[in-house]
């Protein structure tokens, strides 16, 4: 049926082991509660014999839903099909806070998506452990925070920042170039709420310089990866991974161009499909429905 126009959008993300009657389950469910169904992705994983689904859905009459009520109804069906799931509002900005040290690109790139609308965060903070960058948060209303970090330091400056997280009522972090190794506590309080870029290139360059060992390797692709922040450094679950082809003839300072374009495309798409609820993580993998 024709979707209502304006009306107000519900998403529902769930995950359980598969078993026949699921989708009949919540469609059945929506159309008991004058529901209709605007966008829907499903996928059954062979190997893990696992179920992930995606329905975005609105009132027929185009009236508010009762999210809260809807929640309560559902629990029965989630219960039966031992599902982990969420239900939110579609339009829902979640709150945002940016870390980020001296590299621009990553921070400019998603304030400036979302100040055009192309993301729909609220963007509450910006956290760095330089002073580099304040005035670009300043360009886009957004309060900074200069947070320094030594080795002694350490500790009271995750402090601090999770003071700002609780302060703000954070729901997502995203280290846009952050520039310091995050301690297995402060990951573990993160959990499932704070994305990273990684420059990732094929094969990989660890240490320091590594646009200057590529093209020392004469490297035909460089890439980049957004995925979930772990205590196991660059082994979270990956969201997104951006990848362009480069040849012989590009200089180093070319390939690290090349790569903050990657690194800024990668976090946006990663953040984008968090922040509208696409992202079901499932042990070391995710499932993106884009």
């Amino acid at each position: 049926m024709t979707r209502p126009a304006g009306a107000q959008h519900g998403v529902l993300v769930l995950s359980c082991t598969d078993a026949p009657g699921i989708v009949h389950a919540v469609s059945g469910l929506l159309v008991q509660e004058r529901c209709t169904i605007v966008e829907s992705h499903q996928f059954d994983s062979p190997v893990s014999g696992m179920f992930f689904m995606r329905v975005e859905f609105a009132r027929v009459d185009g009236a508010p839903l009762d999210l809260d009520a809807l929640r309560r109804t559902f629990t029965g069906i989630a219960d039966t099909f031992g599902m982990r799931w969420r239900m939110t509002d579609g339009a829902a900005r979640q709150r945002v806070l940016i870390m980020v040290s001296q590299y621009a690109h990553c921070l400019n790139d998603l304030l400036f998506r979302n100040s055009i609308g192309e993301l729909a965060l609220d963007v509450v903070a910006v956290v760095s452990n330089h002073a580099t960058l304040a005035g670009t948060a300043e360009f886009y209303g957004v309060p900074f925070h200069h947070v320094p970090v030594t080795r002694e330091t350490k500790p009271e400056a995750e402090a601090a920042l999770l003071e700002i997280v609780r302060a703000e009522r954070v729901e997502l972090v995203v280290l846009a170039r952050y520039m310091q190794i995050l301690s297995d506590d402060l990951c573990r309080q993160l959990e499932g709420r704070a994305i990273n870029i990684h420059h990732s290139m094929l094969p990989s360059f660890k240490g320091a310089r590594p646009y200057h060992q590529a093209h020392a390797r004469g490297v035909k692709f460089i890439g980049a990866t957004a995925h979930y922040v772990t205590a196991d450094l660059d082994e979270g679950p990956i969201i997104e991974q951006e990848m362009l082809r480069v040849d012989h003839a590009l200089t180093p300072e070319q390939l690290a161009a090349r790569g903050r374009e990657a690194e800024t495309r990668a976090l946006a798409h990663a953040v984008r499909w968090h922040t509208e609820n696409r992202v079901v993580v499932h042990g070391s993998r995710t499932v993106v429905f884009e």
